[in-house]
């Protein structure tokens, strides 16, 4: 299990996950996972293929809940409210303030103005037609792609290039005023001028939002996170400041992913 880590009083926590586990049918893919998510933080997940990074960021938005033969036990909490049980935040509104980024670019086959406003029609979170175009504007400003979209907003979103897709969906996200964004990947199908585009974006939107990226990239996870959790065989095996994870990590398992020695 993962060593305690001081993250300091003054750090505000966003969610807790305490002893969660995930079953698909028989297998056990997560064995009972603690891990605390700092506010305003980018938190990195890291680890071989196959390690339960991705099935533990489904769990902070109940994504787990459509793969059939899927169950999860534990303690999830969003600000102090349960995510899971029967007094859990309903999860359509869980995923609203805990939206989602897919490793692959997924724009619905829709314009690019009602990829953004798709979210806000749905949740009536808006008063009238100009707000909307105001919403969608600024999520699209927020994503750092108002400038290369906004004469084109009623061409089809998935004639973007990958790197503007993926701006587009994080835009998407962006448009419920969400307080957590999850990002499974979100430059694994993307080249470098692209992932470069994101990963700048993702520094500064961890000043309004809070971060959980998975990646198969430790480049990514030290230029980006401020936090880096380190998983193995479905277990949490050590979690802490981003900088002390890479140079001195305290696990011996940790630090044979950091080196190479396997992976």
């Amino acid at each position: 299990m993962a060593e305690a880590v001081d993250q300091g009083a003054a750090d505000e926590t966003k969610m807790t996950a305490r002893a969660v586990k995930v079953h698909y049918g028989d297998k056990l893919a997560l064995k009972g996972v603690d891990l605390d998510i700092p506010a305003g933080q980018v938190t990195a997940l890291i680890g071989p293929s196959g390690c339960g990074k991705s099935t533990f960021l489904r769990c902070l938005n109940r994504m787990n809940d459509t793969i059939a033969g899927a169950r999860v036990s534990g303690d999830i909490t969003l600000d102090g409210e349960a995510v899971y049980g029967p007094a859990g935040i309903d999860p359509v509104l869980l995923r609203m303030r805990v939206g989602i980024v897919f490793q692959k670019p997924n724009p619905f086959p829709k314009t690019i103005y009602e990829n953004v406003a798709f979210g806000p029609r749905i949740h009536a979170l808006f008063k009238d037609k100009t707000h909307l175009d105001q919403i969608v504007e600024t999520a699209l400003e927020k994503a750092g792609l108002w400038h290369e979209v906004k004469d084109r907003l009623h061409e089809l979103g998935t004639g973007l290039s990958g790197g503007q897709q993926q701006r587009l969906c994080i835009a998407r996200a962006i448009a419920v005023n969400p307080e957590v964004i999850l990002m499974d990947e979100p430059c694994s199908a993307l080249d470098p001028i692209a992932t470069a585009k994101v990963e700048e974006l993702m520094d500064e939107l961890h000043e309004r939002y809070t971060l959980v990226i998975v990646t198969h990239s430790m480049q990514q996870a030290a230029r980006v996170s401020q936090q880096t959790a380190f998983f193995h065989l479905g277990e949490l095996i050590e979690i802490g400041p981003t900088e002390q994870i890479f140079t001195a990590p305290r696990h011996q398992l940790t630090q044979g992913y950091i080196t190479g020695r396997f992976g």
